[in-house]
């Protein structure tokens, strides 16, 4: 079976994370989906950033959940990536917006409006200090873009099961994933999962504990794997019968499935 091929943060190994650029030059290389992290501004704004701090990829101390998104919006998202692309003469022109704080509409609007079906991914961070309005802002804008019913092409994930229960309660149809970063707490996040939960384990994890690796390719449940970036990871995944990966290179893993032969 071939898996679905998902972009982390958008085509993020070349391209400057959760940006708009990152996520069109994914979509341009073939991904099928797109995987994004989300936080609430003070304003009530979802955006696209992992952190929850600034320092790393807009060079400011400010936090995401205490500023506007009018503030967020003035910041330079992507100079971090390549800090001398603007000595290089040959430099493409690039489109400043590309650069900028992205919110989760504007994402959505982007899917929406590809020439082809793309699916999303949306992972809720917590700990965080607006809880679960995070969950209930998420489920409103997959409303207004009518992605609640059993087809959308949108899943929710989390971490925080108790996160993925309040997805649930509002919008029971939207598919969620079950994060997992320890295969050591396996056996007791396992209690909180639901019958139709995705399972979402690091590939990391899968690769040093195989014992258990197998094991959650044997509970019935659909597998999406994070962070694939290798042949072998992504062999891996093959053998376990994963269902969809999620790439900081999606352009190279879809190389890498038909040199497989997998289709």
């Amino acid at each position: 079976m071939r898996p679905q091929v998902l972009a982390h943060r958008g085509a993020s190994h070349d391209h400057a994370e959760h940006t708009l650029g990152a996520y069109i030059a994914a979509l341009d290389d073939g991904a099928q989906g797109l995987e994004c992290d989300v936080r609430l501004t003070a304003d009530g704004h979802l955006v696209c950033v992992h952190d929850r701090d600034l320092r790393r990829t807009a060079a400011t101390r400010g936090t995401v959940s205490t500023m506007d998104l009018a503030d967020l919006s003035e910041l330079d998202f992507a100079t971090w990536k390549h800090p001398w692309a603007e000595l290089d003469d040959e430099r493409p022109d690039v489109d400043e917006e590309h650069g900028k704080v992205l919110t989760l509409r504007k994402l959505f609007e982007v899917a929406a409006d590809y020439d082809r079906r793309v699916e999303l991914a949306v992972e809720t961070k917590h700990p965080t200090r607006y809880g679960g309005l995070v969950e209930q802002r998420v489920v409103e804008l997959l409303s207004d873009f009518g992605w609640t019913g059993p087809d959308s092409p949108a899943r929710v994930m989390s971490f925080s099961w108790q996160a993925l229960r309040r997805v649930r309660r509002r919008a029971p149809d939207v598919r969620v994933v079950q994060l997992v970063d320890q295969m050591g707490a396996w056996p007791l996040v396992r209690r909180g999962v639901g019958r139709d939960w995705i399972l979402g384990p690091g590939v990391q994890e899968l690769r040093e504990h195989p014992r258990t690796a197998r094991r959650i390719a044997d509970s019935g449940h659909e597998i999406h794997v994070w962070t694939v970036n290798t042949r072998a990871d992504l062999k891996l995944c093959l053998e376990l019968g994963v269902s969809a990966v999620i790439s900081d290179r999606p352009a190279y893993v879809l190389e890498l499935l038909d040199d497989l032969g997998v289709h």
